[in-house]
Parts: structure tokens; C-alpha cells; sequence
């Protein structure tokens, strides 16, 4: 640690950031620490007067320690926006109006527009306008709607509502991700409720990469005529994965190559080797190595322009704008203090970023190639060039592949099997395409240049998307429905260092220590696999303005739901994939509650009319309200176990009088809102039990 001072600094801010996530209220506590830092520090220069070097560096190292860890904590504070007493998150419920400006790319959507609007000023029924501050999420339609500007200053009526909580088992938390960012509150506009006041773009840098962006976006739609290629290189160069064909997104998941698609450190990383390798002659001499430093920072600077900024990419361009200014100057360049001092700046910068799955895996994915990609390489010596480069391209996936997996399998729940047969040929295939656009770019203004390179261009990437959809094809190509809790995420890094140590040192202890690691995973997810073969579960899920009511037995499930799923994936897999996920069903049976005696996939024991759907289940009855009024009525002589209310069937408790009584009543959310909370409030004087997915998340029982 000592040739890394940076990777301490790094560390001690991260366990700062930490602090104050799990301690926000520690003010005393943080300001105390600091106080024995300053002591600490003080005694090290005491202890040198006397000349006690030992003590010295000891009192120095944990002085400094200490007191970056207290900025990691106050700058944590410092970057919460909900701290601000200004601040919309202080006064959304009686918002009635507020000015905002478009700060980011607007992201184009199937039916809407997403913009992000920082807020300037509020207005109040109590105080009317005053200073406001704070982000909000906007959606707005795209049919009478031009695509906003970055800059754009708008007069919003009416308040945003804040972002719901995840109300489904194992559902991302779109909340806590927005938080990160500091965005608590989202709406959606009509026309008549924005009024453009004018133009007064916050930053000029954002603005000059929106604009460079804005072109580049324009010079690939005119030259790339495929929809198909346009999408994967507008997602590869620009960020913008909006036009990519959903089949062949998964194709590239399941080849293990959808890191490509997503501007990242990997492209950053192609660029600067790039040039490494181009320019190499330049490092002979020290002026030399200034002129190919300057160069290789106008280059990966300007691709972050092309890029609109993008976070990922600011990360990676800052860790080798470090790399490269080392050289430059003729520093040692030794990687973990490189990964250190990059890591350190950008968290100081955005503390908030620690919990990006994309700065997790782009710096565990760096590490593990620094430490592991060489003596994997060294394994065979080949001595063919071609066949050499190949196996070096493949170590790098290899060594990459092994140090993110448990995250990949943590937050995207999947492992691509053929990462390894198609990683090689997608890398050089990217190493090629990258700086083609980037040339294309440059040339745009040339007729036969751009001719050519529009040409070369469309059919690299449509070798690209051939050579990925083929390997795709394969037989067990993607390994789906893996789950990791925390825990067992540490435990598996744990197992995965120690036996690589152990088979790199040939060190014994490492052995013994993998061995029990692996035995106490295995007695993890053996555990997690029997739990899963005995559950009987009932659940009502959260599904905006739909009906889903699941029985799970085992590892199969039916799913009882309203939403055309064949035509709607996305909300499926956005609210319910994960559930099922995270329970293990392996056989999902999804059928509708229509009182359709020749449609497919009605489960056992279920009928159905037009007023109401009784299901009989593991001995329990579960009845679902459509229709309460109207010409026919009808009654149940039985007590039911679970009452699930749809379609805003009841509107008074006497509608249920003589007609339905259930042990247990749940209100889904395709009952209109504020419907079930008054009913909700209704019940609680009157001792009835009942249950809103819409307030309270999804209801889930055990038996």
C-alpha cells in the first residue's frame, strides 16, 4: 500500500460515503472523528520534533486516514440534495407551479419524451414564488410535442409527485437509483401545463457536448441507412439505445456482449490503446511524450463530447487522463495508485457514483485485468501472431468475465455461457468500428471519404450483429434466474480471490481457505434451493392500473393477470420479472381472468363469469370482484379466504352487505386511487381488514 498512497485515500473516502449512507445523522460523531484526526496528525509532526520517525508515519497515516474519511462523509452530506431546506422535496405537496431548465440529453422514448428539469423557483399557495432548487423527471407526449433543448426554460404548473417506492419482491429500485442522482420527484405534462419562458443553458461544456452529440446523431443518420446498424453504432458511440431492435438486444446479452452497447471504460480503453499503438513512436523523448499526453487527452476528452457527457465515459477519461499525465511526466504509472487516484477525484466530485453498478463493474473488471490478465496470459506461449492475439484477447475477456461475474449475477440475475467464443471476435470487431466512426465523424464534409466510410462503416456493424446473433443461437446460451443477496456476493468474491491466489502463489493456506468458502456458499444456496422447493405462496402484485394475482407452488406458478404480456414485455419485466425470479419458478403459467371457456392456460379449479372469478387453491378460496352493480346480482353463501376487489367494483362497504364476506380483502390497483383510499380510511373505524397494493406493495402469503 505504501507504492499506492492514492489507493488509501480511496478507500478511506468510500468508508466516509458508506458512513453517511448507513449513519446520515452522525453530525457529532463525524465532526468528533475529525477532531482525532487533527490530533492524530498533529501528534505525527510532535513525534518527528522528537525525533520518533516510526511513531511519526503511524500517527500520520492514521491521522490523514481519518480525516478523509470525515470528507468523504461531509461531502457525502453536502451532495444529498433533500439537505437543502430549499429544496422541492420540502415543499412538493403544496407546490402549485415551479421554473425549470432542461439540464441534460432528453432521452427519446416509444411514446413520450424524458427530460430532466432542474428546478429554479416554486410557487406557493402561502408564500407565492420564492427560491426552489432540486431535479424533476418530466415526461412529456410525442405526438404534439417538438424534442426539447438542452437549455430550454420552463414554466411547469402543478406539482410533481414523488417517485414511488419499489411495492414488488425483488423489484428494481427505481427510486433509491434516481436518489443517487439526486431526483426524488417525477410528472407527467400536458401541453396546456408548460409554457416555454425562453433559452439559458446552466453550462456551457454540457452545452457544447449536447450540440457535439446533436451532430454526430445526424452525420450516422444520414450515412448509416439500416435502421438495424444505425441503432447498435447510435448505442455504441453516442449512447443512445432507444433504436436498438429488441431481439437483437438480447442476442448481444446472450452472447455475453451487451457491454458494448453502452458507452463505457471498454470503448475508452480502445481508444487510448488505440493511440498507444499508433502513436508510439512519440515516446522516445520527453517533449515527445508531452505531445502524444496533450494528444491523447484531446482525443478521449473529445469522444466524451461525442458522447454528451456521459458519466461512465467521464469516469473512465478521468482514470486515463491520470494514466496518461503520468507519462507524460515521466511518472511511474503503477495501476492500483492510478485506480486509486482516479476513483478518489471522481467521488469526491460525485460521491453518489459508488452505488452505479456501472463504476463497480468498470473498476472491478480494471482491477482484475491489472492484477490477473498477465500470468493468465503466460499460460501458453503461442507463437503464431494471429493465434497469439487471439488467446491475448481472450485472456483480457477471460480475466474480465471472472472478476464481474458474481456483480453481473448480483444485479442482472444472468451469465452468458459463450462469453468466451464470441468476446474475441467482438473486440476486434469494436477495436475497428470505434475509430471508423470517429473518422466518419471527420470526414463527414468529404464526398468520397464519407462515401467510404459510411459504407465500411454500416457493414462492420452489420458483421458485428451477425457474428453476435449467431452466437446467440447456441444452445444454453444464457444462464437466467441467478440470484445473489448481499451476503453471498461477498462470500463468492471471497472464494474467487482466494482461489485464484491459491493457484497463482501455490500457497496452501489459500486452498483451505477457497475450500471453506466454497463450502459455506453451497451450503448458502443449497439452503436458498430447498426454501424454494417448499414454498406455497399467494400474492397480489403491484401492477400500475392492472390485475396480477399469482399461486406458487414449488418452483411452477400461475399467473392470473390482465396485462397482454406478449405485447407488453417490458412491464412485465420491469414489475414482475425479478419477483419470479427471486422465488425460483422455473415454469410460469400466464393465463387471463376472462370468462372464456376456450381460452388456454385456465388452471385447475378456476371459473369465471363476468361479475366475479372463484379460484380454489391448496384448500383456500380466492375470489375475484369485477361487478358488484348492474342488472344481475348475485351472492356467495361461503366465506372466502382472500377477496381480491378489481375495476373499482365496490364504492360503498354496503355494497358487500348479504353478498361477499372474505377474511382477508384486497384492493389491486386497477381501482382507481383515490377510490381505495377512501374506502381504505373508511375501514379503520369500522375494524374491516383490508389490504391496498397501491399504498401498502404487493400482498404476499405464506402457507
Amino acid at each position: 500500500m505504501k507504492s499506492a498512497p492514492f489507493l488509501r485515500y480511496a478507500l478511506a473516502l468510500i468508508a466516509g460515503i458508506l458512513w453517511y449512507n448507513f449513519f446520515p445523522d452522525a453530525h457529532y460523531f463525524a465532526i468528533a472523528t475529525g477532531l482525532v484526526g487533527v490530533f492524530l496528525y498533529a501528534g505525527g509532526w510532535w513525534w518527528q520534533a522528537r525525533q520518533q520517525p516510526g511513531y511519526r508515519s503511524m500517527l500520520l497515516s492514521a491521522g490523514a486516514l481519518m480525516l478523509v474519511m470525515v470528507l468523504g462523509w461531509f461531502v457525502t452530506q453536502r451532495h444529498t440534495p433533500r439537505t437543502n431546506a430549499n429544496n422541492l422535496v420540502h415543499l412538493a405537496d403544496t407546490l402549485r407551479a415551479y421554473e425549470g431548465v432542461v439540464d441534460n440529453l432528453p432521452e427519446e422514448r416509444a411514446k413520450t419524451y424524458r427530460v430532466e428539469l432542474s428546478v429554479r423557483r416554486g410557487r406557493t399557495d402561502n408564500t407565492g414564488w420564492q427560491p426552489l432548487n432540486g431535479r424533476v423527471i418530466v415526461y412529456l407526449d410525442k405526438t404534439d410535442t417538438p424534442l426539447p433543448r438542452y437549455g430550454e426554460v420552463w414554466l411547469v404548473s402543478g406539482a410533481p409527485r414523488p417517485i414511488d417506492p419499489p411495492l414488488n419482491p425483488a423489484e428494481f429500485d427505481y427510486k433509491t437509483y434516481l436518489s443517487h442522482k439526486g431526483i426524488y420527484h417525477q410528472q407527467y405534462l400536458r401541453p396546456y401545463q408548460r409554457q416555454l419562458l425562453g433559452y439559458a443553458p446552466g453550462n456551457p461544456i454540457t452545452q457544447l457536448a449536447t450540440r457535439v452529440n446533436q451532430f454526430a446523431d445526424s452525420v450516422f443518420t444520414a450515412q448509416i441507412g439500416s435502421k438495424t446498424e444505425y441503432g447498435i453504432v447510435n448505442a455504441m458511440i453516442l449512447g443512445v439505445r432507444d433504436d436498438i431492435d429488441p431481439d437483437l438486444y438480447k442476442s448481444y446479452a446472450a452472447a455475453g456482449a451487451v457491454h458494448v452497447l453502452s458507452v463505457s471504460g471498454l470503448h475508452v480503453g480502445i481508444l487510448f490503446g488505440l493511440m498507444v499503438y499508433v502513436l508510439g513512436f512519440l515516446r522516445k523523448s520527453r517533449r515527445a511524450k508531452l505531445v502524444l499526453g496533450i494528444v491523447q487527452l484531446l482525443v478521449l476528452w473529445f469522444y466524451a463530447l461525442v458522447t454528451g457527457m456521459s458519466p461512465a465515459v467521464l469516469r473512465s477519461a478521468g482514470m486515463f487522463s491520470v494514466l496518461i499525465v503520468a507519462n507524460a511526466t515521466g511518472r511511474q504509472a503503477y495501476m492500483p495508485n492510478v485506480l486509486g487516484a482516479s476513483a478518489f477525484f471522481i467521488l469526491l466530485f460525485d460521491p453518489y457514483a459508488l452505488f452505479s453498478a456501472g463504476f463497480q463493474l468498470s473498476y472491478v473488471a480494471v482491477a482484475g485485468i491489472g492484477a490477473w490478465q498477465k500470468p493468465v496470459y503466460e499460460l501458453f506461449t503461442i507463437k503464431n501472431r494471429f493465434l497469439d492475439h487471439i488467446w491475448e484477447l481472450t485472456s483480457v475477456a477471460l480475466v474480465a468475465q471472472m472478476a464481474t461475474f458474481p456483480l453481473g449475477v448480483y444485479y442482472f440475475h444472468q451469465f452468458p455461457t459463450y462469453f468466451l467464443l464470441a468476446n474475441p471476435i467482438v473486440m476486434d470487431l469494436v477495436a475497428c468500428l470505434l475509430p471508423l466512426a470517429m473518422f466518419s465523424l471527420a470526414v463527414c464534409w468529404i464526398p468520397y471519404l464519407r462515401d467510404l466510410s459510411s459504407y465500411l462503416l454500416q457493414k462492420l456493424t452489420g458483421l458485428l450483429n451477425q457474428s453476435v446473433s449467431q452466437t446467440s443461437q447456441l444452445p444454453g446460451g444464457l444462464w437466467d434466474g441467478l440470484w445473489l443477496d448481499p451476503f453471498e456476493l461477498i462470500v463468492l468474491y471471497a472464494l474467487l480471490i482466494a482461489g485464484i491466489y491459491a493457484w497463482l502463489h501455490r500457497k496452501p493456506q489459500f486452498g483451505l481457505t477457497a475450500t471453506g468458502l466454497a463450502l459455506l456458499l453451497m451450503s448458502l444456496l443449497l439452503n436458498d434451493e430447498l426454501n424454494r422447493r417448499h414454498q406455497q405462496r399467494l400474492a397480489v402484485h403491484f401492477l400500475p392500473h392492472k390485475t396480477a394475482v399469482s399461486l406458487t407452488s414449488g418452483g411452477e406458478s400461475i399467473l392470473l393477470t390482465d396485462l397482454d404480456v406478449q405485447n407488453d414485455p417490458r412491464s412485465f419485466d420491469f414489475y414482475l420479472k425479478n419477483t419470479f425470479g427471486q422465488w425460483g419458478v422455473r415454469k410460469l403459467s400466464v393465463t387471463n381472468p376472462k370468462p372464456d371457456s376456450t381460452a388456454t392456460g385456465i388452471p385447475p379449479g378456476f371459473q369465471a363469469t363476468n361479475d366475479y372469478a372463484l379460484w380454489v387453491w391448496q384448500g383456500k378460496t380466492i375470489l375475484l370482484v369485477n361487478r358488484l352493480r348492474g342488472r344481475s346480482y348475485w351472492q356467495l353463501p361461503a366465506v372466502v379466504d382472500y377477496a381480491i376487489i378489481r375495476r373499482n367494483a365496490v364504492q360503498q362497504w354496503s355494497d358487500l352487505d348479504g353478498r361477499v364476506v372474505a377474511r382477508q380483502l384486497i384492493f389491486d390497483d386497477s381501482n382507481k386511487t383515490p377510490l381505495t383510499d377512501r374506502l381504505l380510511a373508511e375501514a379503520r373505524p369500522r375494524n374491516i381488514r383490508c389490504y391496498s397494493v397501491r399504498q401498502q406493495g404487493a400482498y404476499v402469503t405464506e402457507w
